[in-house]
């Protein structure tokens, strides 16, 4: 059980009188998450797009007791998911204040033979208690470059130096797990980590002890471990041992959002972008459509490489590139609110190459920057076409073929678009009813976006010079 009370127990004496009692981790984690489904709370605050799907599998692994494995492709919210579980840990637990003891001991079941030695001998009146809060209860390592001594521990060579005997229990340095006993410990991308090292997380897995170089010492280790991994690595053979596989309890399935929508709403969430301020930004609803459906053809376009997935973080970066872009429009011609446009997406090659990774088969020697623009053409389309009356568009082309030439840009002000417009605005509006809204700026994104969509339909043809696009027949 924890204690609520706001003057915690100092000494094994008080803790004792406390009611205080002892439980593993996985039973504390599995009491709280009770505890918070009984009161109907939100388990995982941010979390977009996994009510049905992810979620109640954390749930079910984390109420079976079991160390749980997140495979998924990058920007999928695993790590996310991790550290979250941490809050699921009581405030703080009580550990014997035990100077230079690198191990958070159990008061009533101290690990250590230090531990044990000042439990049996002292005084419960005068022996120390701290407590180790619930943020410093979880630890995470990266796999790549990580050594066994990282991890697991190694024979320290300055207690050798220093005197202590090779045989005593004092001359080994414990590493992050044992360090982590009592809390939470995940290794991000596990197939990355060295086999040497998988071999001792297998046996912590299997017998919950510590074996550093043969070392003839056995710590019941009480701690949760958690991995994430890429599909694409970690059903690789040889990249995981099969024995460490057959160990992990719960294997939870992450995934790109389901709906567009709710890539949307994490889009606006990790974006943080604020859109007020001295220079406000509105973003018409198309544009963030547009923005999310990027990532989402990225996903399925031949160019790109599938096993390495389109990270949500695509989506976010380009939002907030395309918001600074509409935003330096406001400030230098003085135009509030700033409102995006589909020439502010021309500037979203500087935040999406190096996110997209090339299928070398596929993409048949095109560039990053030419596949880009093919998967932007492609949601400029697809949204286009979600939105548009087909009645009218024939009409549109006609007038093009008449000789109406616009010119568009990303820094051209807002009015220019409407000076232009006006040799046809009877068949544009029957025709687009994309936003009814008088501003100049909304209308001008609007206008953007119509020719941008007759374009991606061939019904009217583009010339870029010189950052500005020119629409004509």
């Amino acid at each position: 059980m924890s204690v609520t009370t706001d003057v915690r127990p100092q000494t094994l004496q008080a803790l004792q009188d406390s009611g205080w009692s002892s439980r593993s981790v996985k039973h504390e984690l599995a009491a709280n998450m009770t505890r918070a489904l009984e009161r109907g709370d939100t388990l995982f605050p941010g979390i977009v797009g996994y009510d049905d799907t992810v979620l109640p599998e954390i749930v079910n692994g984390v109420l079976a007791g079991h160390d749980l494995l997140f495979l998924g492709e990058k920007g999928q919210g695993k790590s996310r998911l991790m550290r979250l579980l941490s809050n699921f840990l009581d405030e703080a637990v009580p550990y014997l204040d035990l100077p230079g003891s690198p191990v958070h001991e159990d008061p009533f079941h101290p690990i250590t033979r230090a531990g044990r030695e000042l439990v049996a001998s002292t005084d419960p009146h005068r022996i120390p208690i701290a407590w180790w809060r619930r943020e410093d209860r979880y630890a995470e390592r990266l796999a790549p470059g990580t050594k066994f001594a990282d991890i697991i521990g190694e024979i320290d060579p300055a207690k050798l130096a220093a005197g202590t005997s090779l045989s005593a229990e004092d001359a080994l340095h414990f590493g992050l797990i044992p360090r982590m006993h009592r809390g939470i410990f995940a290794m991000n991308e596990l197939p990355d980590l060295d086999d040497l090292v998988q071999v001792g997380l297998f046996n912590i897995l299997e017998e919950r002890d510590v074996q550093i170089r043969g070392y003839p010492v056995r710590f019941d280790l009480d701690v949760m471990i958690i991995f994430s991994a890429n599909p694409s690595t970690y059903n690789r053979s040889g990249k995981v041992i099969p024995q460490l596989k057959d160990r992990i309890g719960t294997t939870i399935q992450t995934h790109y959002p389901a709906e567009r929508l709710a890539g949307i709403s994490i889009m606006r969430q990790e974006s943080e972008v604020d859109l007020g301020g001295a220079y406000p930004v509105l973003v018409p609803p198309f544009m963030e459509e547009i923005v999310e459906q990027v990532s989402i053809a990225a996903r399925r376009s031949r160019y790109v490489d599938h096993q390495s997935g389109v990270s949500a973080r695509l989506s976010i970066a380009n939002f907030r590139t395309m918001v600074a872009s509409a935003r330096r429009r406001g400030i230098v011609l003085g135009e509030r609110p700033a409102v995006p446009r589909i020439s502010d997406l021309a500037h979203l090659h500087a935040s999406a190459i190096g996110k997209l990774e090339l299928d070398l088969m596929g993409s048949h020697q095109m560039s990053e920057s030419q596949v880009f623009d093919a998967i932007v053409a492609e949601a400029v389309k697809t949204v286009f076409e979600e939105y548009v009356d087909r009645h009218g568009l024939d009409e549109i082309g006609e007038i093009f073929a008449k000789g109406v030439r616009i010119e568009v840009g990303d820094m051209l002000p807002s009015e220019h678009y409407a000076g232009r417009l006006k040799r046809v605005p009877p068949v544009w509006e029957k025709a687009f009813e994309v936003n009814a809204a008088e501003s100049p700026a909304v209308r001008a994104s609007c206008v953007e976006f119509v020719l941008a969509g007759l374009h991606a339909l061939d019904k009217v043809s583009r010339v870029t010079k010189h950052g500005r696009m020119q629409y004509e027949t």
